[in-house]
């Protein structure tokens, strides 16, 4: 059985050369990471909920699964789900808070997480805390899935999910009450672009309070930052149904 736990390196935002290649990162306290089983790939073992633990490195919090087999799995803990409840994956399983299977074989209205884009990938869209997508349909091999932000996307039913609505819901009504708090989480001050001057950002400059100039906001690369910011066509529009915001 691999360990469950190894220390994660600090990079600090930093490349090899030292140089800030993600801004907002660095300090942060030390801490262990968890492997998270988001593929689900134990089919037809069943296990129990050994623990429930604080996860440092996400929103949500974890559940430490003892199987039958002695393997042990962390998964993420969606509500309603205690310990010495059991958990089980594969495709004819029960519609229980927890359990994994294929969303062709769920009933629509199921509530899931933890979804698979690209079979035997593992869950890849749906994983932080009070997050659920709803299956609104079936069509041929497809399910159309509402995901959290609005968009209903068209997914193959023979990928796995999860079922339930992840835990933690309150996590966005977190007070940190002080500086020091977003520091141990490494999250560095993020200091606004107007405020800097002309050769740090091209927002920068100019006597007094000043806007951020025409013809559009830019990062601090000189990049756009509203409005069409990512390239346009990607593989995957194919399978979007109505997207994000529209009506």
């Amino acid at each position: 059985m691999a360990k469950l736990k190894v220390i994660l390196p600090k990079k600090g935002g930093r490349d090899v050369t030292g140089q800030v290649a993600v801004r907002h990162q660095g300090g942060r306290h030390k801490r262990f990471y968890r492997k998270i089983d988001f593929k689900r790939n134990n089919h037809g073992v069943l296990g129990k909920v050994a623990a429930i633990e604080y996860d440092p490195n996400r929103s949500v919090d974890i559940a430490l699964i003892q199987f039958v087999d002695g393997d042990k799995r962390y998964i993420l803990l969606p509500v309603g789900l205690k310990v010495g409840d059991p958990v089980m994956s594969g495709e004819k399983v029960e519609i229980k808070a927890g359990y994994s299977l294929p969303m062709g074989n769920m009933p629509v209205g199921s509530v899931i997480h933890n979804i698979e884009l690209t079979r035997g990938k593992g869950g890849q869209i749906v994983r932080s805390a009070g997050n659920q997508a709803i299956i609104q349909s079936r069509e041929g091999g497809y399910v159309q899935v509402k995901l959290p932000s609005g968009e209903v996307r068209r997914i193959n039913g023979i990928n796995y999910a999860t079922i339930g609505q992840l835990g933690n819901v309150d996590v966005k009504d977190r007070v940190f009450g002080k500086a020091g708090a977003r520091r141990r989480l490494g999250i560095r001050p993020t200091v606004r672009g107007v405020a800097m001057n002309p050769r740090s950002h091209p927002h920068g400059g100019g006597e007094g309070r000043s806007g951020i100039g025409m013809p559009s906001p830019k990062t601090y690369a000189g990049k756009l930052a509203v409005g069409k910011t990512r390239r346009q066509k990607k593989y995957s529009d194919k399978y979007i149904v109505k997207r994000r915001g529209s009506k």
